[in-house]
């Protein structure tokens, strides 16, 4: 079936029983948030919240909360687009199959938008005072649209081939922003909208920006897919949408899709910006409050009988999870293509997505060589870090085929124990220190900037890694250690107390007093607040031990050297306990998680679902 608009995908999803009414009255303010997040773990249906305190406006939220949702979604286009795909990754795929060119053809014709004069977005007007006011979590600093589409176009090339639509937090209310005047956008580093920007600012120039909320869910996975530079998401959502996405123009004003439930129309003042934030984000944690353009509003459009889509997100896995998910399908055969001598990459989830890279590479530069070493995938490790989302990654670590040819990233327990066998603790770290880094990441030495490191392992084994707890003297402070996986320990550490982009006295004091002990078989140590929390799973291990670490202030090192400016050791020591200058964790309010459970009482709308 073709969505061409939210409100038939949200019919078909009712009619075959994969989405809920709740008609009680619900808050926008945390509880909304607290009722998807407890289905979406639950693996439940679909929501549709039509009695929201505060707005006229019906919420819907988990439409995309499991893999099999999402391609029932698509389940249209979905052949016709891995077919589009598979044909980039393989041209002569097309060649040897000529069944695949009607649909090649057909969907080529999707992509592009169709122009027309009117549509149900131009019904009504509203102010942004009236629109679902949904706040996630208790410190977040205001009002945000969580499933915004931000439609901007180059002010030197405009229309749609220089159009980008990204996925940006739009903050509604709270802060400094003047009541329906001003809204935030946050959009983090390396986005398309911030090279718009960059023109306008040249330009001395207000950047005019659209917001739509809902229409096609196509938009929505186009607006995060991770497109090569140049191809604009409108493109794919039409490819993905199985229809040709129909566009209100009107005279000097950027495009509105006919069929969005809601469009925020407005501009960025070159130079303007204001503070945006706190707000509960993917890595698990609040980003704090810091400043970004302001937007200033126009117009707000909506649709007869608007719904408001909404996710929350969280520590992962949360329904961002099922984006990613079904993207990983989607692109996996283009991978080789984009980024040569690479088989196979895993943007760790649990570990907040961009924190941990995990790739199966080639190792052919030396054929010939006796024993092989990393080398190629260097290569592949910088060429990862140096173009798409993937550049974002702050731990990359690499694998080669060539050692185990069944390997997968996607088993992580696996392929950490085979890296750990053979990487070379004295030759295959490569840090690179003061880049750029995920906006969300506050584990690095200011805004946007930390550091990044290799982990490269080819050839035989180097050691056979440890099963069972070793004997150890930990100094003061240091207690609780924890056997967690072959070659991996976990220890408690005393509270972080250092400044940024500083290192510890206590750590470097653990690792003189771990070097006396045999640690041959733990090239891995884990330094956290709870080491018991740390090692009870592999989903906290991976958060813990990424999300809190900056490769460069704490990697530290048993036998610790530095020759020649590259830095070895034995066995590492990774500082991954919350540091003083860290966002705090998100943590669930016990009185709304309460009426949560309420919901799920017999005769209530969530009985049998959570």
């Amino acid at each position: 079936m073709i969505y061409r608009n939210l409100k038939s995908c949200l019919d078909d999803l009712e009619r075959t029983k994969q989405l809920v009414r709740i008609d009680e009255p619900i808050d926008p303010y945390i509880a909304a948030g607290a009722i998807q997040r407890r289905v979406f773990q639950a693996g439940g249906p679909a929501l549709l919240f039509t009695n929201v305190r505060g707005t006229k406006f019906p919420m819907a939220a988990n439409i995309f909360g499991t893999l099999a949702r999402t391609k029932f979604i698509f389940r249209a286009t979905l052949r016709r687009v891995e077919a589009m795909l598979s044909a980039k990754a393989d041209p002569a795929l097309v060649l040897k199959k000529p069944a695949l060119w009607p649909g090649l053809a057909l969907g080529a014709w999707h992509t592009l938008p169709k122009t027309v004069s009117d549509g149900p977005i131009m019904a009504h007007t509203t102010s942004i005072s009236q629109l679902p006011q949904l706040v996630s979590w208790p410190m977040d600093g205001g009002a945000y649209v969580t499933l915004p589409l931000v439609y901007s176009e180059s002010p030197s090339k405009p229309g749609y081939m220089g159009s980008n639509l990204g996925m940006y937090r739009i903050q509604l209310s709270g802060n400094e922003f003047e009541k329906d005047r001003e809204v935030g956008l946050h959009y983090q580093i390396h986005r398309g909208i911030g090279y718009h920007h960059a023109e306008a600012i040249a330009r001395k120039t207000r950047l005019p920006v659209n917001i739509f909320v809902g229409g096609p869910p196509a938009m929505t996975l186009a607006a995060i897919m991770p497109l090569p530079e140049g191809i604009a998401e409108m493109l794919f959502a039409g490819a993905l949408g199985g229809h040709r996405v129909p566009m209100v123009k009107r005279p000097g004003e950027l495009p509105i899709p006919a069929e969005a439930d809601f469009c925020i129309r407005g501009y960025i003042d070159p130079g303007v910006q204001k503070p945006e934030g706190p707000f509960g984000d993917h890595l698990g944690y609040y980003s704090l409050a810091h400043d970004f353009p302001v937007m200033q509003v126009s117009e707000v459009l909506h649709r007869e009988g608007a719904v408001w889509p909404f996710t929350t997100v969280g520590r992962p896995p949360q329904e961002d999870t099922m984006f990613g998910a079904f993207i990983h399908e989607l692109t996996a055969e283009l991978v080789p293509q984009v980024f040569g001598g690479v088989h196979e990459v895993h943007a760790v989830d649990a570990a907040g997505v961009h924190p941990l890279l995990l790739a199966v590479g080639s190792e052919r530069y030396v054929p010939y060589a006796g024993e092989r070493q990393p080398q190629e995938l260097i290569t592949n490790g910088l060429s990862l870090l140096g173009t798409t989302q993937t550049s974002l990654s702050k731990y990359v670590i690499l694998a080669a085929r060539e050692d185990d040819p069944d390997l997968s990233c996607h088993d992580v327990p696996r392929f950490l124990g085979h890296v750990l066998e053979r990487l070379d603790l004295s030759r295959d770290l490569h840090f690179i220190t003061r880049t750029t880094m995920d906006t969300l990441d506050y584990s690095g030495i200011s805004l946007n900037q930390g550091s990044k490191v290799l982990w490269t392992a080819a050839g035989s084994p180097k050691r056979e890694l440890g099963t069972a707890l070793p004997a150890l003297i930990l100094p003061d402070g240091f207690s609780n250690p924890r056997f967690f996986a072959p070659g991996m320990l976990v220890l408690s550490g005393p509270a972080h107390a250092q400044p940024r982009d500083t290192h510890d006295p206590a750590m470097e004091n653990l690792c003189q007093v771990l070097a006396k002990a045999d640690l041959r078989g733990f090239p891995l140590i884990v330094v956290a607040d709870d080491a018991e929390f740390t090692a009870d799973s592999w989903d906290n291990f991976l958060w813990v031990t990424f999300t809190r670490s900056d490769p460069a202030t704490d990697t530290y090192g048993l036998n610790g050297f530095t020759h020649c400016k590259h830095w070895g050791c034995t066995s590492m020591v990774v500082d991954a306990r919350l540091k003083t200058y860290h966002a705090p964790a998100l943590v669930s309010v016990a009185e709304i998680e309460k009426r949560v459970d309420e919901l799920a009482l017999p005769g209530r709308p969530l009985y049998g679902i959570i």
